[in-house]
């Protein structure tokens, strides 16, 4: 069994567990109201705490600073050897722009 696997179990059991005893205090005992209470009281806490440290963290991180739009560099052409035998130009390809695309609507 690797580590990954026995941690998984062991999520798996303590769930369980949880579920049981939370059951059992609901159910049975003589706190049912307070165990509502409680359980109410810790995920409404819980789920405001989070809000409070995003909130926290939205109002202490500086704003990020504008990065500089730079125009799209072109690569080094590559040297070729001048007027060698068999050296031959070869005419550069031309790239096709991307026309827009215009949707006809259908009706």
């Amino acid at each position: 069994m690797t580590k990954d696997q026995l941690i998984g179990a062991l999520i798996l059991i303590g769930s369980i567990a949880g579920i049981v005893i939370y059951g059992w205090l609901v159910g049975f005992s003589p706190w049912p109201v307070i165990t509502v209470q409680v359980t109410a009281f810790l995920g409404i806490a819980a789920i405001l705490a989070i809000l409070a440290w995003i909130g926290w963290t939205l109002a202490t991180t500086p704003a990020p600073t504008p990065i500089e739009e730079t125009p799209l560099e072109t690569p080094a052409e590559e040297e070729k050897p001048a007027g060698g035998e068999g050296s031959e130009e070869e005419a550069p390809e031309k790239k096709e722009e991307a026309k827009p695309v215009s949707k006809k609507k259908s009706g």
